[in-house]
């Protein structure tokens, strides 16, 4: 919680970053006890952290918190379904377009610069590169499918987190 709140303050420019566990849900009673033992820790302590509670999976693309902490199984389960309802969800509209005759091949057409902007927006490649926060260097492992542009998106964001001193920051931000 605490890497994760140094990091979206430093290498993203959120000011104050909301921070939260993703649970089975937002009320107190739920989930395992290491989920329910760390809201009391972040809670209870004396950390400047804006602390929200639990959000459950619906929450995490619907900026309720800036910075939504996991273990790493959970987390890339998350990161999976969504990449596979994207996927589904792109192949079902071509679908639709191909198969709706005329006007849907029409209606593409002069969508097409706005279809155009979400690709760009939700394009996996701009975003690879998970940071393991908390090590002595700096590592950020890459998508094992991506190609040059998703490749260099890692590399850029191992250059923000040296030039950004980030580890340093999150050093001096637990003291």
């Amino acid at each position: 919680a605490v890497m994760g709140e140094v990091f979206a303050r430093v290498i993203l420019g959120v000011q104050k970053p909301a921070v939260a566990l993703l649970n089975v849900g937002t009320e107190e009673g739920k989930g395992g006890e290491v989920v329910k033992t760390a809201a009391a820790m972040l809670r209870d302590s004396d950390l400047s952290i804006d602390f929200q509670g639990f959000v459950e999976g619906t929450d995490v693309t619907e900026g309720v918190a800036d910075v939504v902490v996991t273990d790493g199984f959970t987390g890339n389960v998350a990161l999976k379904i969504a990449e596979g309802t994207a996927a589904m969800f792109t192949s079902a509209l071509k679908e639709a377009i191909q198969g709706g005759g005329l006007r849907a091949k029409l209606g593409y057409l002069v969508a097409r610069p706005a279809f155009q902007v979400l690709k760009d927006k939700f394009d996996p490649r701009r975003y690879n590169g998970a940071m393991f926060l908390g090590l002595s260097g700096v590592v950020v492992k890459s998508h094992g499918g991506t190609d040059a542009v998703g490749f260099a998106s890692a590399i850029g964001v191992a250059v923000d987190l040296v030039r950004k001193r980030t580890n340093e920051r999150i050093i001096d931000e637990m003291r």
